[in-house]
């Protein structure tokens, strides 16, 4: 069976995809996006295996 850890990153509306990107590459998946508390910054929510 997968084993999942996961981290949520804030994320700023002008760099979504510098900092997506950027996550990507160290192996981690995005899931979900949702509203942050500020109208200009979203919360993504990211997951990747870990490695036994």
């Amino acid at each position: 069976m997968t084993k999942w850890e996961y981290v949520t990153i804030p994320l700023l509306v002008h760099a979504t995809k510098q900092i997506l990107d950027n996550w990507g590459q160290d192996g981690w998946e995005l899931v979900q996006v949702v509203p942050g508390l500020n109208p200009e910054n979203l919360v993504a929510y990211l997951k990747r295996p870990i490695q036994d």
